[in-house]
């Protein structure tokens, strides 16, 4: 089912963002070479305690996972994208990491993702990651009153189809409320005009993701992380936003 909130809930959805947004800015200020995946993980659990907030990973056991996931966290290095099991791994000079996180703050939900390189940049990365980023802004800019979903998907997979990237629509974005997954799925590909009409209340989540030179998925012996099929790098962007009347609001923004 597809859910429309009121403005009086998208308020109370604010303080959701803010908290994902400040812990995702806190942990890539803490990611450097020699931090252990686990120890990101903990920092991030300390801070949900802090706030007194809910992780939507923990006991999470979807159909695509081997679940429960057990940590509050994922982390995906280097040719990892999706769904990465923090695991025992210190980071390395040049490691392109992807901190994902969700959590749940007075009952509402809000989940976003970040990819950075620890240490030496090389520019193939850099540029990855800046095609996901440039991919969420085109989408968020198409998110108004009066598009549909195939807007989004479409702005999404035109970014990635210019730099001559394949694309997976396996997994993409989201509804989100009360959960962290819900309806409407949003693919990082699609026909402009088609689909769910956007409407003000609805709030979604946008996670453009790009692998180089194919679009096909392995997964790891952990049974969650997701691994590019031919181990090139990968990047991940994402958003939690509210189509409003006003335009789109985005409420996991960083920086604010």
């Amino acid at each position: 089912m597809i859910e429309l909130h009121s403005m009086e809930v998208l308020e109370e959805m604010k303080a959701a963002g803010s908290f994902v947004s400040a812990t995702l800015t806190a942990l890539k200020e803490h990611a450097a070479v020699g931090v252990d995946l686990l120890e990101l993980n903990a920092l991030a659990h300390d801070l949900i305690r802090e706030r007194g907030a809910t992780s939507c990973y923990l006991d999470y056991a979807p159909s695509f996972g081997s679940g429960p996931f057990g940590h509050v966290l994922c982390t995906s290095v280097n040719d990892a994208v999706l769904h990465g099991l923090p695991h025992p791994y210190q980071l390395r000079d040049g490691d392109l990491l992807t901190l994902d996180f969700a959590a749940s703050v007075d009952g509402w939900v809000a989940d976003s993702a970040i990819s950075f390189v620890v240490g030496t940049p090389s520019p193939e990365d850099l540029e990855l990651i800046e095609l996901t980023e440039r991919a969420l802004e085109k989408a968020i800019s198409v998110a108004v009153v009066g598009n549909k979903i195939g807007d989004i998907s479409y702005a999404i997979g035109s970014v990635a189809r210019e730099a001559g990237l394949k694309v997976n629509k396996q997994f993409g974005g989201h509804g989100v409320g009360r959960t962290m997954h819900g309806e409407p799925f949003v693919a990082n590909d699609g026909r402009p005009g088609r689909g769910f009409p956007l409407q003000p209340g609805l709030v979604i989540a946008i996670e453009p993701w790009f692998m180089r030179g194919t679009d096909k998925l392995k997964v790891a012996d952990d049974g969650w992380t997701l691994h590019s099929a031919n181990g090139s790098r990968t990047a991940h962007s994402e958003h939690t936003i509210a189509i409003t009347e006003d335009g789109p609001l985005v409420l996991t923004q960083r920086g604010i």
